[in-house]
């Protein structure tokens, strides 16, 4: 499932792959921390993450919720990263990850199959999931809710 969001050849891929072949050396390889595989290694890390549902407690309703489930569990991998590094950051450096891992999460987002996937994929098969743009309200106090 990760190769359809995030294919064998791509940066994210690539880095990820760079991290758990060369985990125990992988922060000694330059003098200050790699931030483009770090951003990279930490997009695809927040997919795998997400597809396992490990975590996974209050499912997302739309694709601003996904995008932000997505998001802190890239946050998550590269706090890990930084912590187990012995490397130092540049000056800006936690910043510029943070972006590029968004910017790729963005990316995968854009395709609305891959949006209604994710959202469907941990969902028990009761209908369509529809993606929108924007978080559905939750009822108010007094509105009946209608029996699924």
């Amino acid at each position: 499932m990760i190769d359809r969001l995030l294919a064998p050849g791509t940066h994210e891929a690539n880095a990820h792959n760079h991290f758990v072949e060369n985990w125990f050396n992988w922060h000694t390889d330059h003098p200050s921390m790699d931030e483009a595989l770090l951003s990279g290694c930490a997009s695809y890390r927040a997919f795998e993450r997400y597809l396992s549902g490990q975590d996974l407690f209050l499912l997302p309703r739309s694709k601003v919720e996904l995008e932000s489930i997505l998001r802190r569990y890239a946050y998550d991998a590269i706090h890990n990263a930084i912590a187990q590094s012995r490397s130092a950051l540049q000056t800006g450096g936690y910043s510029r990850i943070c972006y590029q891992a968004e910017k790729s999460i963005r990316e995968v987002l854009k395709n609305d199959t891959n949006v209604q996937v994710l959202l469907a994929l941990h969902r028990p098969s009761s209908g369509p999931v529809v993606a929108s743009e924007t978080n559905t309200p939750l009822p108010t106090a007094g509105t009946a809710i209608a029996a699924v």
